[in-house]
């Protein structure tokens, strides 16, 4: 790998974060990944979140394998996959990490601070850039989209959906009650408005509006009230559902212009 010395913490594996892991690892940056034992990602399909229960997983050709050691990942992460750990926290690795990006997406800092690694750097709203880590990455969409913040925060969350397709918050489709999810469609499929996508508890869960399935919560997850479990694209490719996003992909290329300048100043 060109950057073998500069090992990579992702602290989160959706899809957004995916889109980290692909432009960094396919920039030869060693990438460990750390997610939940029950993994929030809805875009399972593009989302190294799907090792944690699935054991192995494929983004857009990079492999990523779900281990069980701190000392497992970071051998692995040397070599030509991506180690997927179950770890909320920051392990204890046997190589001391380079750079941590928090791509977690919880809107708020968990427990992330700037002296965590030589390079911090965090996504979307709830962090300001020059306290809480080196840099912010803007995830919202617009004309910001990706851009590198070194001093302040992101723009804060607005609690409406980016429009796609022309559609915004009827694209999402959140629990209409809690318990256990199960599903009748399948990501890919295409759907129409009001029919029947599955269940959560004794609750029925229908689509919002026309489209394809672009992600679902894993079935089995226990939902609470309004979470949100299935993603639809109103533009109906079917072909985009097993594709990294734009947006993830304008997010990780800002990360990876962060890191790739903070390399250069350094003279590395």
């Amino acid at each position: 790998m060109l950057f073998e010395d500069q090992l990579t913490v992702i602290r989160g594996g959706g899809d957004l974060a995916s889109g980290v892991v692909y432009q960094l690892h396919r920039a030869g940056f060693p990438v460990i990944v750390l997610e939940l034992d029950h993994p929030l990602a809805i875009r399972r399909k593009v989302a190294f979140a799907s090792a944690v229960r699935e054991g192995g997983v494929e983004v857009e050709g990079i492999q990523g394998v779900r281990v069980a050691t701190p000392s497992e990942a970071v051998e692995l992460a040397h070599l030509t996959v991506v180690p997927i750990l179950v770890s909320p926290t920051l392990p204890d690795f046997t190589e001391p990490e380079a750079i941590i990006v928090d791509a977690r997406l919880a809107k708020r800092n968990l427990d992330t601070t700037i002296d965590q690694a030589p390079l911090v750097i965090a996504l979307g709203p709830g962090f300001v850039a020059g306290i809480d880590c080196h840099a912010v990455v803007e995830t919202k969409r617009g004309h910001r989209l990706g851009r590198v913040i070194w001093d302040g925060p992101a723009e804060p969350d607005s609690g409406v959906p980016g429009r796609v397709g022309g559609a915004s918050s009827e694209r999402i489709v959140r629990a209409p009650g809690g318990g256990e999810v199960r599903w009748d469609v399948s990501i890919g499929g295409r759907i129409t408005k009001g029919e029947r996508l599955g269940s959560v508890g004794n609750e029925t869960v229908v689509a919002t509006t026309d489209g394809v399935v672009r992600g679902l919560i894993s079935p089995g997850f226990i939902a609470s009230v309004g979470l949100k479990i299935c993603d639809i694209d109103p533009r109906g490719d079917r072909n985009a559902c097993f594709e990294i996003s734009d947006k993830a992909r304008l997010v990780g290329a800002g990360v990876l212009e962060a890191v790739l300048s903070t390399l250069n100043e350094q003279g590395a």
